[in-house]
């Protein structure tokens, strides 16, 4: 099985192209969960298949590194639009379906910078001064003074297995402003851990920080520990629309696994 692999702001994803060949189903909860692990496996985040479907230059199927099919991937869809770009699928746009619905994707020449259009949203809960959203994938935002003094893991694993999260589970995100550019720590559902990057995180960041001031800002830089995003959106009474997470995606090698009895 040809796999390729490929980051996003330190976030990284086995990438698998289905097209004429299916070698993951979904319920391979225990091969993919092995394919991910970065002792016994080729070691990931996350796993994608891009496949087929018509109407859309692709489908995108996401399963975190436990193995368990999951909603949107930011990071994973800006690296799955550059993926389909090496593959010649797209040129410098396109279109893909996954588990949210449709995106619009945009990818420089190099292939190496994608800004991927999100789904509106809508709505924005209020918990306590926390802020808690949909951006594809669930999320809390928690806006704090100092992040480097937050135990990422510890803190948001409290709050992902908390009464209210521990059957779905929600990624948490903990957000300190520097003069408008946030810098931003995420425990990742289903990863169980604090990642290097998280593409909606991110997104969720940076709507939740325009509620928090009430204010509108077209733009926004993100650093996470993995690198630099940006999110772009239009704020209106209700929630936000035409929101893109750009930055970059960058191919890393590609390998052959051996598939042995499932």
């Amino acid at each position: 099985m040809k796999f390729y692999k490929y980051q996003g702001a330190g976030n990284d994803f086995v990438l698998l192209d289905q097209r004429e060949n299916t070698y993951i189903k979904r319920g391979d909860v225990s091969l993919i969960k092995t394919i991910c692990d970065r002792r016994f496996g080729i070691g990931a985040d996350g796993l994608m298949l891009l496949q087929l479907k018509e109407g859309y230059d692709f489908e995108m199927i996401y399963f975190n590194s436990d193995g368990n099919e999951s909603s949107m991937c930011g990071n994973g869809g800006r690296c799955i639009a550059a993926f389909a770009q090496r593959l010649g699928i797209i040129r410098s746009e396109g279109k893909f379906i996954a588990i949210d619905g449709e995106h619009d994707v945009i990818v420089n020449d190099s292939g190496e910078y994608v800004e991927l259009k999100m789904k509106d949203v809508n709505q924005i809960e209020l918990l306590l001064g926390d802020f808690l959203l949909d951006t594809g994938s669930p999320h809390y935002v928690q806006f704090v003074e100092n992040l480097e003094e937050v135990d990422i893991y510890s803190a948001g694993k409290a709050i992902r297995n908390s009464d209210r999260f521990l059957k779905e589970g929600v990624n948490v995100n903990f957000v300190e402003n520097e003069n408008n550019t946030l810098r931003i720590g995420t425990y990742e559902r289903g990863v169980e851990a604090e990642t290097l990057a998280c593409g909606t995180g991110v997104t969720a960041a940076a709507l939740a920080f325009q509620k928090y001031n009430n204010r509108a800002m077209p733009s926004i830089k993100v650093t996470a520990k993995g690198g630099d995003l940006e999110v772009k959106s239009e704020m209106n009474n209700d929630g936000f629309k035409n929101i893109w997470l750009c930055g970059p995606a960058k191919f890393v090698f590609e390998g052959v696994y051996i598939l042995r009895d499932k």
